[in-house]
């Protein structure tokens, strides 16, 4: 809409202009009014193209951003789901995390169906019935490191192009149904942060952006403390970049 009125401002500017120069100014002085026009041509047509482009470069260098901080937030799901499965908790603690990944091992397990005999009668006057039973066994271990081969999980709570900012890391519990309680945990980063020196109009629009191709909302998270999800808030676009799959 600006871009609009800057056009129909300028070639306002250029009709009220072309009738002074006609009607008022002496012929030996027009080539100083052409010249003048000119340079208001150019200037417009610099801004038309600058009106254009800057929301295209704008949501490229966007995506480029968002794209190493979900890279970021992967690993952390990553080391969340892991410490989960060997605890059956999440955490907070971010140095304890990467001391996790570093020394945890994780158990491999094995599933069998099995039948036992199972008295379903009395113990004066047995009644004994086979029952197939699911038995999981314990076979061995693996250090959780070997999911983490060739990440680098060391900085992983490092908010990318932003010195010294980390991201915020919650754990929480939501009551799945009556009488669940089943753990949460959230990492996020403000986008604004991530956005910072870009046009500032364009990002208060990101900001608000709520259809399903964008990053909704104000924050790149994952996870949540309000619902059981290990899930990103990001469209499917960011897990289509070429990057390799996740451990």
């Amino acid at each position: 809409m600006g871009l609009i009125l800057q056009i129909l401002a300028a070639v306002l500017v250029a009709v009220v202009l072309a009738i002074v120069i006609v009607k008022y100014l002496p012929l030996k002085l027009r080539w100083i009014a052409s010249l003048l026009l000119l340079l208001g041509t150019v200037l417009l047509v610099y801004k038309i193209y600058n009106g254009i482009m800057e929301p295209i470069n704008f949501n490229k260098e966007k995506v480029v951003r968002y794209s190493k901080v979900v890279k970021k937030l992967k690993i952390i799901r990553n080391a969340e789901v892991r410490y989960y499965q060997v605890t059956g908790n999440y955490s907070k603690d971010k140095a304890g995390l990467i001391q996790f990944i570093d020394t945890a091992q994780l158990a491999l397990t094995e599933v069998r169906d099995t039948v036992i005999q199972v008295n379903k009668g009395s113990k004066w006057q047995p009644l004994m019935v086979s029952v197939e039973k699911r038995i999981k066994d314990t076979i061995g271990y693996e250090p959780v490191a070997k999911y983490f081969t060739n990440v680098d999980y060391k900085t992983m709570f490092e908010v990318p192009g932003i010195e010294g900012k980390e991201f915020d890391l919650q754990i929480g519990n939501v009551e799945k149904i009556q009488g669940l309680i089943v753990p949460t945990f959230e990492a996020k980063t403000e986008k604004k942060d991530i956005l910072k020196g870009l046009n500032n109009s364009l990002v208060k629009l990101e900001l608000e952006a709520n259809t399903s191709d964008e990053i909704k909302g104000e924050y790149i998270s994952v996870g949540s403390l309000d619902e059981v999800t290990s899930g990103g808030n990001w469209p499917p676009s960011y897990d289509k970049k070429g990057e390799k799959k996740d451990n």
